[in-house]
């Protein structure tokens, strides 16, 4: 046994090669899949044009109803019946929806794919739907809402939101819903919101060896009784700038923390900018040695941790920084936070910061891309944002060559400390005054 004096250097980045992309057209609609040759374990997820965005107004949280009875059973299998099918192919049902979209996926070994895929189109295009299921499934999301809602974050999460979108635009409110909008869902609501959108054929996202595979039968399996054609998708919202910064304050009665939510609009997901955009994030608040970690953690100690990030959608995008601290500091905290938001904006970023963030982006892309299931989900990526097939393949690179020429230029032109809405979720009576005293910004009360 001998012991090393010296920590030894990180060796060279190893060639990172996203695998090669198969499309084809069957049945109405069309398999997207990635080849990962002597892969035993295969992805399938069917991606439809049902997110959230397509809920009603008043009825916010429709669509994570209809995810979670979809375990319920479907009009040929009870409940009991359908997980045993899916047990005995070593599989499990996964849903999720998001603004864009709503997935239902399994993973099991590649030979029990197609069998897979036909239990997961089952639930998908013939959920049983039993009002009392859809009820009871709709009630227990009403009681994880309340449980949720009664904690800080959420109350201060949607008056960012709803200020920033507006009421009238289906991103202006939470996207699971709240207490009240899911309560609000009726048998019907869920009923109608299936028919409308989950019988679209959709795309069919597979990642596995293609070479025990065949997409066609796969495809057949997955779009099987669909019908109508793929819609096409709305554009991008605007990006206006706020004219000045605006306190939200959410009372939170006796909270000996104040949390804290600042955010402006941001850029789509498929902006072109998307990589300077990220890195800019990474160096202000995306990682533990961001600036913003480093000033409002290690030398003001105001917060255990603080985040930045851009949060981007097909149709919108989000700058945003959330933090929580104690409510004591919550004016000097949110002075210097802007303070640090507004010197990148002015003066970019350095070399050797974004060396780190480049590093960091880029292996962390490389190590999530390491399963079955990670890889369907960057092929959701490509299909929803419409990127082209190359994106993942080229994306490392692009993000390791950002130059700082780049980034800081992303800083100055995406950056809008004078346009933010700062939201600060804690006990007005103690704060309100020393928010004033720093004259950050207006001071609202916001109902939520």
């Amino acid at each position: 046994m001998s012991l090393v004096a010296t920590r030894p250097e990180p060796g060279d980045a190893r060639p990172y090669a996203f695998p090669a992309i198969h499309r084809v057209s069957v049945a109405g609609g069309e398999v997207v899949a990635a080849h990962l040759p002597g892969q035993l374990l295969a992805t399938a997820s069917l991606l439809l044009d049902a997110g959230a965005a397509r809920e009603a107004p008043g009825r916010e949280g429709t669509a994570g109803v209809l995810a979670k009875c979809l375990e319920e059973g479907t009009t040929t299998r009870d409940s009991a019946q359908y997980a045993l099918a899916l047990e005995g192919l070593g599989a499990e049902l996964s849903t999720s929806v998001d603004w864009d979209s709503f997935r239902v996926g399994v993973s099991v070994p590649v030979g029990l794919l197609s069998r897979a895929v036909t239990l997961m189109a089952e639930a998908a295009r013939t959920p049983r739907l039993d009002p009392a299921d859809v009820a009871r499934v709709r009630d227990d999301e009403v009681t994880a809402l309340r449980m949720d809602w009664a904690q800080p974050g959420p109350r201060a999460d949607a008056a960012l939101r709803l200020d920033l979108f507006g009421a009238g635009e289906r991103v202006g409110r939470p996207l699971h819903g709240d207490p009240a909008s899911v309560a609000a869902v009726t048998v019907e609501d869920v009923t109608d919101f299936h028919g409308s959108w989950l019988k679209r054929p959709g795309v069919l996202l597979v990642a596995g060896d293609l070479d025990k595979l065949d997409l066609k039968e796969l495809g057949a399996a997955a779009f099987a009784g669909t019908s109508g054609t793929a819609l096409t998708p709305e554009g991008p919202l605007p990006v206006p700038v706020a004219p000045a910064r605006r306190v939200l304050l959410v009372d939170r009665p006796r909270s000996v923390q104040s949390t804290l939510r600042l955010g402006h609009r941001a850029p789509e997901r498929a902006h072109p900018d998307y990589v300077p955009i990220t890195l800019v994030a990474t160096v202000l608040g995306g990682a533990f040695t961001s600036r913003l970690n480093h000033l409002i953690r290690e030398v003001k100690g105001y917060t255990y941790g603080i985040r930045a990030d851009f949060a981007m959608t097909r149709r919108f995008g989000r700058f945003g920084v959330s933090s929580s601290v104690q409510t004591a500091v919550t004016a000097p905290a949110l002075v210097d936070t802007v303070g640090e938001i507004n010197r990148m904006r002015r003066y970019g970023v350095t070399e050797t910061e974004l060396e780190v963030a480049r590093t960091w982006r880029a292996g962390s892309l490389t190590v999530d891309m390491q399963t079955p299931g990670s890889i369907a989900a960057a092929l959701a990526t490509l299909v929803v944002h419409g990127l082209p097939d190359d994106y993942y393949a080229t994306l490392r690179q692009r993000l390791l060559e950002a130059t700082v020429d780049e980034v800081s230029a992303a800083a100055a032109q995406y950056l809008h400390p004078e346009g933010l809405t700062l939201v600060i979720e804690g006990d007005s009576a103690l704060i309100r005054d020393d928010l004033t005293v720093s004259a950050i910004g207006e001071i609202v009360d916001a109902e939520v």
